[in-house]
């Protein structure tokens, strides 16, 4: 499926979803290399609780875009979602978070659990701690309550 088609997907059935879900928001899609994001804007209420309206919306436009396509998009082009800039705000957070949890670890040293997490937000935690060279972080548990911990590293 070429990114266009892809594009062009993504915009329709975010507007649907919007539209049925009664809201009003206006939806953007952008292209930035093998990420195409849709943003739906004025729309604060779209995000749901701790993110879970958000990702469920992505999911069901990427089954869509996978269905619609015959398979996955072209290449390995990634459907984000957002509304209102939360997935950077989110990143920003979950950064600050995985920077206190890594101190906290060194300095007391032992593991720091953090709270359940979903795969995509454990995965950024992951790769943002990935060079520090001070912490190591692994996953623990089954999901729903599947969460990350960051241990520090054993000199």
């Amino acid at each position: 499926m070429s990114s266009d088609v892809v594009e062009s997907t993504v915009q329709e059935v975010l507007e649907e979803v919007v539209t049925a879900l009664g809201l009003k928001g206006e939806v953007e899609v952008d292209r930035d290399g093998d990420v195409v994001t849709g943003t739906v804007h004025d729309l604060g209420l779209f995000i749901g609780r701790h993110g879970q309206t958000i990702d469920a919306v992505q999911h069901l436009v990427f089954r869509i875009v996978l269905t619609r396509g015959g398979g996955a998009p072209a290449g390995d082009l990634r459907v984000v979602v957002d509304a209102e800039g939360y997935r950077a705000r989110r990143a920003e957070a979950l950064q600050r978070l995985a920077d206190q949890a890594a101190d906290d670890a060194r300095r007391q040293g032992r593991p720091v659990a953090l709270d359940v997490m979903t795969a995509s937000e454990r995965k950024l935690v992951h790769e943002y701690l990935r060079d520090r060279g001070d912490v190591e972080t692994y996953s623990e548990g089954e999901e729903p309550d599947r969460h990350l911990v960051v241990a520090p590293l054993v000199t």
